[in-house]
């Protein structure tokens, strides 16, 4: 804004020189500028306006481009601070979440390890009792199946006998021994095993 205020006197102030030289300049005739004539006069004022000029310039124009430089460079470096230190924390961030991910799978693994265990353990101490009970039916069914085996093995004894004792009666009509009889169906047994 300063600056705009500067431009502006300097060019009211080109003006009115402009307007003060103008009525002398159209009385000679001609261009000024091409006038050996004003020369010298002409030297003179662009001297005075060049020192006017690069006083104004140092005092009033290059200090406040140069306060506008300095304040956007540090701008520039708080904007670029600002933003080392935002990465830095979205890195600490991005670390921080990688690790709790890490952390959740690892205890997510433990975790499946742990069911598998125990689903494991529970499995076999299952299978164990299975195996228990069946061979807990397995030697009942054995044990009965034997005692069957045995009771229709003496069934058969006694009916083969009867029937012996009833053949032997009816075809020699006399009675034979029951120690003879037990005798020969022990025998017939062991001849067929």
């Amino acid at each position: 804004m300063r600056w705009a205020n500067h431009c502006l006197r300097w060019t009211v102030a080109a003006s009115l020189l402009a307007a003060c030289m103008g009525p002398a300049v159209a009385a000679e005739g001609g261009l000024p500028q091409l006038n050996p004539a004003v020369f010298s006069p002409q030297l003179i004022w662009l001297a005075i306006s060049f020192v006017a000029l690069y006083f104004l310039m140092s005092k009033v124009a290059l200090p406040d481009i140069s306060a506008t430089l300095s304040a956007r460079q540090q701008r520039l470096e708080g904007d670029l601070a600002a933003a080392e230190k935002f990465r830095a924390e979205a890195e600490a961030a991005i670390a921080g979440y990688k690790k709790s991910i890490a952390d959740a799978r690892a205890a997510a693994q433990a975790q499946m390890k742990e069911v598998a265990a125990s689903i494991q353990a529970e499995s076999a101490r299952r299978e164990a009792a299975f195996a228990n009970e069946v061979n807990a039916r397995t030697k009942a069914a054995e044990q009965a199946i034997a005692a069957a085996k045995q009771k229709a093995s003496a069934d058969i004894r006694a009916m083969a006998g009867e029937a012996t004792r009833q053949l032997v009666t009816r075809l020699s009509g006399a009675e034979p021994a029951a120690g003879d009889i037990a005798n020969a169906v022990e025998a017939a047994g062991r001849e067929k095993a």
